[in-house]
């Protein structure tokens, strides 16, 4: 006699988390970005806006830093020194790109749960998904280089250390790293956003110094289409728009937003949207303020005087002094400097460990994952920089933002892409105006990019 069939209980969850709702990915999602540390930061589901706005201040600043890396020092040193306040428009324009697509990048990580990397996993075949990792750990190669370079140079201004041993000390920021995530996120934040106190209160005295002509400054911020048909003027404007909108920034974002411990419903989503986007607004506004300094110092102490060729950030630190007639501005600058690369080093590590595990999805204990990320990125740095020595560093850190600039819309495209598809994004797809402006800024600089690549060839 057979027995009995028993009934198999299948579990239908009539209210599935908003992740799980969404039916155009390829494949669904696993382990979140920065396991260790996802979802460790509680929030406020109630009260004022400025309060529950405190609880997401954070992830904004570690953004901001890519904005205001060495190697935008490089690009905006030589464009001040070289053109005046001319590219000012340029350092505007690419800041409020930089805006509008890392408000893209925390829709993505919140609302679709994933951040770039993943997402550009999950959504494209192998066959698309590798080249493009391959693609975005060169950027952060060229990412790296500029960092280390900084770091290095740092060091050696204010401490007199080679600049080889100087490159090999940068590598100690993947413990620094992990120390500080073993004390909890708000810990590297709170390392971020002093050093950026630091790197502001220096400039601030640096440019009350040099006393910049103010008219002047606010004439640059006025586009002009002298950019576009001098060569050398748009090979620096898209060395800016590369050392401002950073291909590995758009990765960062999209995966430190996860670190708030927001509501999974669609309401709670939505406002935690709102409250990471003003949070980068108002850091990358600060950006902003850093990189003008950096330019209007350049062209109120290089260009006024008629030196126009000012590149290396050693020149700038010992020409500095007499011209602003302070011996305290060298050290000023140097320890400016070495903020901004330490500050570069630790987020560049941290995107990098996002784009590994994203990508390819590694699943390494977090010291190996660490020491992987930071090798993959640093040892061809570090093999350039101390190839070239100081001598080269300041074409190599140009070179560096103008590789950034060329990789950026392969990171941009995917990004637009995501955000724009409703059956990704659910009720949480970006607005059309929001996508439009996207696509505008992607169909831009893969023109200037185009024009620049033309205009190397052509000059051979």
């Amino acid at each position: 006699m057979l027995s009995p069939v028993k009934p198999v209980h299948i579990q239908i969850v009539a209210d599935l988390d908003d992740d799980q709702c969404l039916d155009g990915w390829r494949r669904p999602q696993t382990t979140p970005s920065l396991a260790e540390v996802f979802g460790s930061i509680k929030t406020r589901p109630t009260g004022p806006f400025w309060r529950k706005l405190l609880a997401f201040l954070g992830p904004g600043y570690l953004v901001a830093v890519g904005y205001m890396d060495p190697g935008n020092w490089a690009t905006s040193l030589a464009g001040g020194s070289k053109f005046g306040y001319a590219l000012l428009s340029i350092a505007l324009l690419s800041n409020i790109m930089a805006i509008i697509l890392q408000a893209l990048c925390a829709r993505l990580g919140i609302g679709a749960g994933r951040d770039l990397a993943q997402a550009c996993r999950d959504a494209f075949p192998r066959y698309v998904s590798w080249p493009l990792w391959v693609l975005t750990e060169i950027a952060i190669c060229a990412t790296d280089l500029a960092e280390v370079i900084g770091t290095a140079i740092g060091l050696n201004l204010l401490f007199g250390i080679p600049l080889e041993i100087g490159v090999i000390l940068t590598a100690l920021d993947v413990f620094l790293i992990l120390w500080m995530q073993r004390l909890g996120f708000r810990y590297v934040e709170a390392f971020i956003v002093s050093l950026l106190g630091v790197i502001a209160i220096s400039f601030a005295i640096q440019i009350g110094l040099a006393d910049p002509q103010w008219g002047a400054v606010l004439r640059g911020f006025l586009p002009t289409t002298e950019i576009v048909k001098n060569p050398g003027m748009l090979y620096l404007a898209i060395g800016i728009i590369g050392a401002t909108v950073m291909p590995h920034n758009l990765y960062l974002h999209s995966g430190i937003v996860q670190t708030r411990a927001y509501g999974r419903s669609v309401a709670d989503k939505r406002e935690a949207i709102t409250l990471a986007t003003t949070d980068s607004t108002i850091a990358l506004m600060f950006a902003l303020i850093i990189n003008a300094s950096i330019l209007i110092l350049a062209a109120a102490t290089f260009n006024r005087t008629g030196q126009v060729n000012v590149t290396e950030l050693g020149q700038v630190h010992s020409l500095i002094a007499p011209l602003l007639g302070s011996a305290m501005a060298p050290t000023l600058f140097a320890i400016a400097l070495l903020c901004c690369g330490m500050n570069s080093t630790v987020t560049a590590t941290l995107a990098g460990q996002i784009v590994m595990e994203g990508f390819i999805d590694i699943r390494l204990p977090p010291w190996a994952r660490r020491l992987m990320t930071r090798g993959l990125a640093i040892v061809p740095a570090a093999i350039i920089t101390i190839w070239y020595g100081e001598a080269g560093t300041a074409k190599l850190l140009i070179l560096s933002q103008v590789v950034l600039g060329l990789a950026l819309p392969f990171a941009i495209v995917p990004l637009v892409m995501f955000t724009a598809d409703r059956r990704k994004m659910g009720a949480l797809v970006a607005p059309r105006w929001m996508t439009v402006l996207a696509a505008i800024i992607a169909t831009t600089l893969i023109v200037l990019n185009v024009k620049l690549l033309w205009d190397l060839v052509t000059a051979l």
